[in-house]
């Protein structure tokens, strides 16, 4: 197993969900908030450009789903949505939501779904009604990498607005101010090396001088294959050995510290 080098890091980039914020928070707080308004989200905005564009990129990825064998729930003939225009070319079909909730279901990567539960999040983070949420010793790591004079950025499948909305509204306080990048799936897949890369040249930092921190191996063997030093986080008390590859840290006060 590899070590991580502290002298030669420069940058942090870090996944969100298991990793900065507690799993229950996505399953239990978010996905249910996201999914219990989103049927009322698209017909209330069913007359923004934007989010036009994300229905018919939803539509785009229901073909792809049901080339690849997932079954996804079907979505109307053509001669429905043209009585549906003729009516309202901007009505929104009970199928699409039905469409969309199966996504949510899966946890699905699919871009224009995590933009959309973002703008409905954010509704939520302005009224109140959400916070984020971080393990204990996030906060106290950002500031101790920041005065160490180290890159802090996030790198979630979660859209840039919604993971700029979770650590803006922490009980700790605004943690946006010790982060200097988000990277969403506009970037590319986790799973791919080439994602790493290009964030490595958006940052303009020497792949070895960027350390990966995610709870998921597989995003971890892709940001290894890009050149970046990995570690894996492992926040469970349950998991008292657990094999891997990449350096093995259980809090972030283990980081540099």
């Amino acid at each position: 197993m590899l070590r991580i080098d502290e002298a030669s890091v420069r940058a942090l980039l870090l996944d969100i969900e298991g990793t900065t914020t507690p799993v229950d928070f996505v399953y239990q707080v978010l996905f249910p908030f996201a999914s219990q308004r989103l049927d009322r989200f698209l017909r209330q905005h069913s007359r923004d450009p934007e989010v036009r564009a994300h229905i018919e990129a939803l539509k785009a990825q229901q073909k792809l789903d049901q080339e690849q064998g997932l079954h996804p729930p079907e979505l109307s003939g053509e001669s429905e949505e043209s009585e549906l225009r003729s009516v309202d070319r901007f009505a929104v079909t009970n199928d699409i939501v039905a469409y969309a909730q199966w996504l949510i279901a899966r946890d699905s990567k699919c871009t224009a779904l995590k933009t959309l539960q973002g703008k409905i999040w954010q509704a939520g983070y302005e009224s109140g009604e959400l916070r984020g949420q971080v393990y204990p010793d996030v906060p106290r790591a950002f500031e101790r990498w920041r005065r160490q004079g180290r890159q802090i950025c996030i790198y979630s499948s979660g859209s840039m607005l919604a993971q700029q909305l979770l650590f803006r509204t922490t009980p700790a306080g605004d943690l946006t101010v010790y982060l200097d990048g988000f990277f969403d799936t506009e970037i590319g897949i986790k799973t791919d090396a080439e994602s790493y890369r290009k964030i490595t040249a958006a940052l303009a930092s020497p792949q070895r001088s960027v350390l990966f921190i995610s709870d998921a191996i597989k995003e971890l063997d892709a940001a290894q294959a890009a050149g970046m030093q990995t570690a894996l986080c492992v926040r469970s008390e349950g998991d008292k050995s657990v094999p891997s590859r990449h350096p093995v840290i259980r809090t972030f006060d283990e980081v540099f510290p």
